[in-house]
């Protein structure tokens, strides 16, 4: 599976307060940059995530978003430093900018 034209456009549409995003294809999915720094990934099943560090993990983390878990090969699964973008930036795009910008400030 691979991300949609659609997913990429509503992707680049909800984040484009922020200014130049680039896209960079990887594992099926996307990693979105600003000024060179990812700060989100667009999964192949259209889920966006956002990047945690510091306190912005630690705020994330308090509000309970859903993190990331990668099951590799092998079978392990692996915690990834990403978390599900809430429903309700989804459908505000100033909310999922000031949510990428507490990001990109913590990395």
């Amino acid at each position: 599976m691979s991300v949609s034209e659609g997913e990429i456009a509503f992707a680049l549409e909800l984040f484009s307060g922020l200014g130049d995003v680039t896209l960079r294809r990887m594992f099926g999915g996307l990693c979105l940059y600003r000024d060179g720094t990812v700060f989100a990934l667009l999964l192949s099943d259209g889920t966006l995530f956002l990047k945690g560090a510091g306190r912005f993990r630690d705020r994330i983390e308090a509000e309970g978003w859903e993190r990331w878990v990668h099951t590799r090969k092998t079978g392990k699964a692996v915690a990834m430093p990403y978390w599900r973008l809430p429903e309700a930036a989804l459908e505000d795009p100033d909310e999922a900018c000031t949510l990428a910008r507490a990001a990109l400030d913590c990395l």
